[in-house]
């Protein structure tokens, strides 16, 4: 069972960054992503990397915001530069145990309980 505890949301203005991380039990055996659903719309994934450090990216958010792991710290990170009102939404990590990099949320087996950004213009 992975388990995964999401932290450093917050309130930002336009423009502003943030960087959130994801507390993961077992990091090194997964794909990672970060997903967001704002209200009143389905759950987009944002980025992804796998267990060979691969990267993928929405293309709304591809230019400002970076995903990275540090295995030593079992630790997931969002960092997100460039903050735009439409990035408003709350952030989930999410991890699979097998299979390469996606960006549907159907293809992940464990979920945190996610982390709100809220971007203001």
């Amino acid at each position: 069972q992975v388990q995964l505890v999401e932290s450093g949301g917050g309130s930002v203005q336009a423009g502003g960054s943030l960087t959130l991380s994801c507390a993961v039990s077992q990091i090194y055996s997964a794909t990672m992503a970060w997903f967001r659903q704002a209200p009143g719309k389905e759950r987009e994934g944002v980025a992804v990397i796998d267990t060979f450090g691969i990267r993928d990216y929405a293309n709304s958010v591809k230019g400002r915001f970076t995903i990275s792991k540090d295995n030593a710290k079992n630790t997931l990170y969002l960092q997100m530069n460039s903050l735009k009102s439409e990035d408003t939404a709350m952030y989930y990590c999410a991890a699979r145990g097998l299979g390469g990099r996606s960006l549907t949320s159907g293809m992940y087996n464990y979920w945190g309980q996610g982390t709100q950004v809220t971007v203001s213009s």
